[in-house]
């Protein structure tokens, strides 16, 4: 499905995805540009790490052929920050081990059970942000502050 949005200088149609998401879809030329068509704009890596951060769903394609690329410019993306030792998730240890599993019978089970570590680890990530929120707000100079700020509130009311 195609959705149409029109703002004062831009007219852009987006895909709608399966799951109700609008898929941004960019465009790889043979020059190595890359153009976001929903926004009608040149791009680089930075603005597809910035979708990636923001959760949207995104598609890359050939300009020519129309083939989806997206896995090659992400794996651009990871390859391009690892090469800071310091920010490095992948170790040479663990880049050696994943080598390994190619071409493997295991190879199905470990691409399953990395995707489903990851999810649970987001998952533990959430729920503990989700208990700091929590006692943040509960702390009790954070309840007297909301105490103050009620009685401030209707102080005013009564001017």
């Amino acid at each position: 499905m195609l959705i149409a949005f029109c703002t004062e200088n831009t007219y852009s149609v987006q895909k709608l995805t399966n799951f109700g998401l609008i898929l941004v879809v960019i465009k790889k030329y043979p020059n190595r540009r890359l153009y976001d068509t929903s926004a009608s704009k040149y791009v680089n890596l930075e603005y597809v790490k910035a979708l990636i951060n923001n959760h949207q769903e995104f598609k890359i394609v050939d300009s020519k052929t129309e083939s989806d690329i997206t896995k090659s410019v992400l794996l651009q993306i990871i390859s391009e920050s690892e090469t800071n030792d310091a920010e490095s998730l992948l170790t040479d240890a663990l880049l050696k081990q994943l080598i390994r599993f190619y071409d493997s019978d295991m190879q199905v089970f470990v691409r399953q059970y990395l995707e489903q570590s990851i999810l649970q680890f987001i998952d533990q990530q959430d729920k503990v942000q989700g208990m700091m929120k929590n006692m943040v707000e509960k702390s009790p100079f954070n309840v007297f502050n909301q105490m103050m700020e009620q009685s401030f509130q209707a102080w005013q009311k009564k001017r």
